[in-house]
């Protein structure tokens, strides 16, 4: 809430700016069309694409900007989340979570025939870690890859899948051996169209319904070996690796949706009438919207920490733990205050306070629960 804020430097608003201009002009006045449709128009993609906003970390051969600054990152994330949470998370799965496996490591090869089309809009990307029944049990995979004379062949399915339902290209994880999933579970690369590689549905979720979300099936899907991502057996590790960006991403969707709904909040509170006067001049909501904004700012400068701790190589798995589940919480009772204020009109879907608190519930399920964020504190602790 509060404003300005010092981690971001006179180029970063410049970027936030432009950033902000393209909501405005190709998401906002579409956003309905993409809840109808529960996907964001591929053309919105594209356009996305020629601005710059995929590629930030992409290096310039392959087509994209190599901004080398997760603050750039952060502002694309801050703005879609003003929009909702799903936008944040469909386009941020793409440009944010799936990134770094491609552009970190995969091969010369790799890139060049993935990059180009990552950063342009024209191949969009998932992660497939989630199975049913798994959940957030990562090293309980079932689905597995069985090598072959020629590659690998690949059996199982996932759940919960962002960008699922129409991914040209999905990072999945399978079992490749025995024993410990540190040491035998390895990435593939699916691309879409391959035999053997069904989606179902688009899930009827709660909340967020334009970010199209789908369970895939691999049925005696055969892969070449130029289809394995990192390296073989240190798919759990190369996860792991990768997950306190993937919930840095979710903290700073979460907060700043919810600050975006307090402030909309606020204002509707100073002109909402009751017993002869605004609703936000009686003393409760008074002091409940000084809390709400309290608590917002608190963690945004914990937040802010954890976004310049990643900008120099140096955020932890705990601290991004932290954030995760704590702006989650937060997200979550901003959200419910702000449907209680508003009354039967916050029970409404018309109403943007009603979308947003639907949009939010899920936040403390993914990318890891609540619960297991502060079993990894615990653990910390030596717990």
């Amino acid at each position: 809430m509060s404003n300005p804020r010092p981690i971001y430097l006179e180029e970063h608003e410049a970027f936030r700016a432009s950033v902000r201009h393209f909501v405005e002009k190709s998401i906002l006045p579409h956003y309905e069309h993409f809840t109808e449709e529960r996907m964001i128009d591929r053309s919105v993609w594209l356009e996305a694409g020629s601005l710059g906003l995929l590629g930030l970390h992409v290096p310039e051969e392959y087509g994209g900007q190599d901004a080398g600054d997760y603050r750039f990152t952060a502002i694309v994330h801050e703005e879609l989340a003003k929009v909702s949470v799903g936008m944040s998370s469909s386009f941020g799965i793409h440009f944010d979570t799936v990134a770094p496996y491609l552009i970190e490591l995969g091969t010369p090869e790799q890139k060049a025939r993935w990059l180009p089309g990552f950063a342009d809009g024209s191949k969009i990307t998932a992660i497939a870690m989630t199975e049913p029944g798994g959940g957030s049990d990562l090293g309980a995979l079932r689905t597995t890859a069985t090598e072959t004379s020629e590659g690998w062949v690949l059996n199982g399915s996932k759940t919960f899948i962002t960008n699922g339902y129409r991914a040209d290209l999905t990072v999945v994880a399978a079992r490749t051996g025995t024993g410990k999933a540190s040491r035998s579970i390895s990435l593939f690369a699916v691309e879409d169209g391959m035999a053997g590689f069904t989606r179902g549905r688009k899930l009827d979720k709660v909340g967020q319904p334009e970010c199209d979300t789908a369970e895939l099936f691999f049925t005696d899907l055969e892969l070449p070996r130029t289809s394995l991502i990192g390296e073989l057996g240190r798919g759990f590790i190369h996860m792991m690796e990768r997950l306190p960006q993937e919930r840095l991403f979710g903290a700073i969707t979460n907060l700043a949706h919810a600050a975006d709904i307090l402030l909309e909040t606020i204002e509707y509170a100073k002109e909402r009438k009751a017993f002869g006067q605004a609703i936000g001049s009686f003393q409760h909501n008074r002091f409940l919207l000084a809390e709400l904004v309290t608590t917002v700012d608190v963690a945004q400068a914990f937040l802010d920490q954890c976004i310049l701790a990643h900008v120099n190589g140096a955020l932890t798995p705990v601290q991004a733990a932290k954030a995760k589940w704590w702006t989650a919480q937060v997200q979550n009772d901003v959200l419910d205050a702000c449907v209680q204020m508003y009354g039967g009109y916050g029970y409404m879907r018309e109403y943007r306070v009603a979308r947003a608190w639907m949009d939010a519930r899920v936040t403390k399920i993914w990318a890891g629960s609540n619960e297991i964020m502060k079993e990894l504190i615990g653990r910390d602790l030596g717990l």
